[in-house]
């Protein structure tokens, strides 16, 4: 069919019908069906229908996580939670289910953390966690005064003769102001990723980080970091929001003030794991392929509830609603649960390696990602071309009343990231955010947290846009 491009008030006596209620079907113009057809609508609907009556993300999740748990790459829950997705994939009468080998990196917390702030008056304890892929302390811990700072350009400034045998404190917390919070969360990430290496270039024996958290509260959040080549490694931490201002407070009134650090984690040799892959082969053109999945691991301090179970459970209900409401998409749906965003990125990038080398015979036109939580659905991010965006627009009527308002330029996530190599479409689902870094990497993500009609909601929204996708294609 010829495409017809046409002005969004063309769309006005549509939307006012779609608006009507949460199950009307809404009139389609003839110029519209370049875009969707009254079928897409009815079977939009449908699949909402079955991810809030029938869904099973939920169930799927409170399975993860409080029988498997957190699943940290290369630990034996990460093994356990590669086996039962695939056997799940493997229930659903997919038309293939693999695993694909990654070597991941191996890393241990070991036993509990301690540390304490030294005064005058005694001992205050606070609450720390390791970073990931920091070296230890030891039994020994290490203790010494405190260079407080909020910016890692700051080091340079102060020099070595104020850092040298002291630990840096990084105390740079959220700008508030943000209302994306993931945005304010991009604001203070490089002082958890690199500066350990970078007070280490100046002496500093160990550096506390500010919980990478927006508010206040007493649980530490733990995060990757590593180590720059040729620069001396020293334990890196992270401390609560509350024991960052109580630190920040106590060294105001006394800058002699010391603390105490002590922890026992330890890096191993790498070992293989898996991501874990399924396909429903398109019925068209079987050789372009949508991709839907979310990350496998989590780390080891809770149970990865929204961080990320439930986006992997979300985008196994979006292959199991293609089942069940015997949808034949006219390309290939791959699902995949990959294997270590959180310390290394292995997973993502082993499969982009894979997408590469199959390029003459796949061509991997979309990746969808679900990794900012279970929470309500507020629509989708995308880098595609401003042509292929206002396309992608045209769809959300079909999706408005279930709370998709938006389809955004913007990103996708850390795994499919990778794909982009290859010339993929990236899509990153986008749900309310407000409380997402209340629990991010820290005790807190567990499944009690995740509410059942937000994650079928999400879920129902990823398999509509997946559809769509398979439907009609990338291309303007």
């Amino acid at each position: 069919m010829k495409k017809h491009y046409f002005l969004p008030f063309l769309l006005l006596p549509y939307l006012a019908a779609c608006q009507t209620s949460p199950t009307a079907v809404p009139i389609v113009s003839a110029q519209a069906e370049s875009f969707y057809t009254l079928k897409d609508s009815a079977t939009v609907q449908q699949i909402y229908h079955e991810a809030l009556q029938n869904g099973k993300a939920y169930g799927y999740l409170r399975h993860l996580c409080l029988n498997i748990g957190g699943r940290m790459t290369a630990s034996p829950q990460a093994e356990k939670a590669v086996k039962w997705t695939k056997s799940i994939m493997d229930s659903l009468g997919l038309d293939s289910v693999w695993l694909q080998p990654i070597k991941v990196p191996h890393w241990e917390r070991g036993k509990q953390e301690k540390a304490y702030i030294q005064t005058n008056n005694g001992k205050i304890d606070v609450p720390i966690c390791a970073l990931g892929g920091s070296i230890g302390t030891g039994s020994k811990g290490i203790k010494a005064g405190i260079i407080e700072v909020k910016q890692l350009s700051e080091l340079a400034t102060l020099g070595e003769a104020n850092i040298k045998g002291k630990i840096v404190f990084y105390n740079r917390g959220f700008d508030a102001t943000k209302f994306d919070t993931f945005e304010a969360y991009s604001g203070v990430g490089d002082q958890r990723r690199n500066g350990a290496s970078e007070a280490a270039k100046y002496g500093a024996i160990g550096v506390i980080v500010r919980s990478l958290a927006q508010n206040n509260d007493d649980l530490p959040h733990t995060g990757s970091m590593s180590y720059q080549p040729n620069v001396p490694q020293i334990p890196a931490v992270a401390i609560s929001t509350n024991g960052a201002n109580l630190l920040s407070e106590t060294l105001k009134k006394s800058p002699t003030t010391q603390v105490y650090v002590e922890t026992h984690c330890q890096r191993f040799e790498d070992k293989i794991s898996y991501n874990v892959i399924g396909d429903i082969k398109g019925t068209e053109k079987p050789e372009e392929v949508i991709v839907v999945g979310g990350h496998l691991d989590s780390w080891d301090l809770a149970q990865g509830a929204h961080d990320d179970g439930a986006g992997c459970m979300q985008s196994i209900e979006v292959i199991r609603i293609f089942k069940q409401l015997n949808i034949k998409p006219k390309r290939t749906i791959r699902c995949i649960m990959y294997m270590n965003e959180e310390f290394g990125n292995k997973g993502g990038i082993g499969y982009a390696n894979y997408a590469e080398q199959e390029q003459g015979r796949l061509k991997h036109i979309a990746a969808l990602e679900s990794d900012r939580g279970g929470f309500t659905p507020r629509g989708f991010s995308t880098d595609a071309p401003p042509e292929l965006l206002n396309k992608m627009q045209f769809w959300l009527p079909l999706m408005n009343n279930y709370g998709i308002s938006e389809i955004k330029k913007g990103g996708g996530g850390v795994d499919i990231t990778p794909l982009k190599v290859v010339g993929t479409v990236l899509i990153g689902y986008v749900p309310d955010s407000q409380r997402y870094f209340d629990l991010h990497h820290s005790t807190a993500d567990t499944f009690d947290k995740v509410n059942p009609r937000e994650l079928a909601l999400g879920a129902a929204g990823m398999a509509s846009l997946i559809y769509l996708l398979a439907e009609y294609g990338v291309q303007p």
